[in-house]
């Protein structure tokens, strides 16, 4: 199979089912957001160091992460595909965002994104996150979207908020106040 087929040259694309759409419409930007968000993880992961438990542990995690982000652009394709899997995830990121906290120091201030490779790549991937949630929720305005996506993308950018902050801990990267309350 060829891996171009010249049917998207003029601007459009095919939904799941094979309705043409422009590549411009919100569904297709909403599935774009998750296939860049999955790259962008697929680096952090990239970084991670082998040989770490607890890096392997959360490798481990994100890659998890990353089909579950599959089968969500799926979804938002038009797909039938099932998402039963992301509650149960999403309590699997909260119970990570939790354990990891208790290693971090308490915030009381916003802190600029930044510090070492792995926290500053966490950080992009939070606000790529949140994005990808915009560009959801975007969507769910004008067509149904499953609320299970929509809990999913927002705990997941709480969660690489924490790890942006754990790896920067991790790493002696120093936190940088942006206020002071």
């Amino acid at each position: 199979m060829k891996i171009y087929t010249k049917t998207g040259d003029c601007g459009e694309t095919s939904l799941y089912g094979g309705k043409r759409v422009f590549k411009s419409n919100t569904r297709i930007d909403s599935y774009g957001g998750v296939d860049e968000l999955n790259s962008l993880i697929g680096l952090v992961t990239s970084k991670l160091v082998i040989g770490n438990s607890n890096d392997e542990r959360i490798k481990s995690f994100l890659t998890e992460i990353q089909g579950d982000l599959f089968l969500i652009g799926g979804n938002l394709a038009g797909s039938p595909l099932e998402l039963t899997v992301l509650p149960e995830r999403v309590e699997e990121m909260e119970k990570l965002i939790d354990e990891l906290s208790t290693k971090l120091p308490e915030l009381n201030n916003f802190i600029l994104p930044g510090g070492g490779e792995l926290g500053s790549l966490s950080h992009l991937a939070r606000s790529v996150t949140r994005r990808v949630e915009r560009q959801a929720v975007k969507l769910s305005q004008e067509e149904d979207v499953d609320k299970r996506i929509l809990i999913y993308l927002n705990r997941l950018s709480d969660l690489f908020f924490t790890l942006a902050r754990y790896f920067n801990l991790k790493d002696n990267k120093e936190e940088i106040i942006w206020y002071k309350a």
